[in-house]
């Protein structure tokens, strides 16, 4: 993929993702592993209006060279990327969103699966496309947005799951959002896809609370005058 193919695949996923609902406002962000540097999407920019040719490019030690600003978050997906080429060195694009199952399963109580090394994860094995197209999701702890300890945390869970032979796609940070990586913007989006779905699939069926019994609902009747 050349850079020019790169800047037109970060805003047609971008458009792509904001126009179904996966990010909204300013929020998610889209980076490009090039061979000699980066591209990322700028600071506060909405993905569904994106410019290939504003685009941030920075250098390989992740100084900018050009273009608008671009997103904090860099230091993470440069944490992801030295981190999951070790495993996988095909990995060349990561995607941040807040998308709304993902987010709403972090926030459930008792929701989070044991990890077999430890820890938490998002989701168990759900169904065989969760396990096939994303992998173990290690679900990393709060985090304020852009703190360093965050991409740290998440470059240890790649690295305790890559030694281990299970070299993961996506990690969840925590009130946050889902940031997934692949060997491209296309493949990227795909894998986060699915996990927003299988997040949604399990808040879905989730066991729901009993209803009333029938003889309490019965003297709400008598007792004040319920209509049900």
């Amino acid at each position: 993929m050349t850079e020019n193919q790169a800047r037109e695949a970060i805003c047609r996923v971008g458009r792509s993702l904001f126009e179904r609902g996966y990010v909204h406002a300013t929020a998610g962000n889209i980076s490009v592993r090039l061979d000699d540097g980066y591209l990322i999407t700028p600071t506060d920019a909405s993905l569904g209006t994106l410019d290939p040719a504003r685009l941030a490019r920075l250098d390989a030690q992740g100084q900018q060279l050009s273009g608008d600003r671009g997103s904090k978050t860099i230091v993470l997906h440069r944490q992801i990327y030295e981190a999951a080429t070790r495993f996988d060195p095909a990995t060349r694009c990561v995607i941040h969103t807040h998308s709304t199952h993902c987010v709403a399963l972090s926030l459930q109580a008792g929701l989070p699966a044991p990890a077999p090394l430890g820890g938490l994860e998002l989701l168990p094995a759900l169904t065989p496309y969760f396990v096939m197209k994303v992998g173990h999701v290690p679900l990393i702890p709060y985090h304020r947005p852009g703190a360093p300890e965050a991409a740290q945390a998440v470059a240890q869970a790649i690295a305790r799951y890559g030694e281990q032979g299970r070299a993961i796609r996506a990690v969840m940070l925590e009130r946050l959002g889902p940031n997934v990586w692949h060997d491209s913007p296309e493949s990227a989006m795909a894998t986060l896809e699915e996990l927003e779905e299988t997040a949604r699939l399990w808040l879905l069926s989730a066991r729901q609370p009993e209803p009333v019994a029938e003889d309490r609902l019965d003297e709400l009747r008598r007792t004040f005058g319920a209509r049900w």
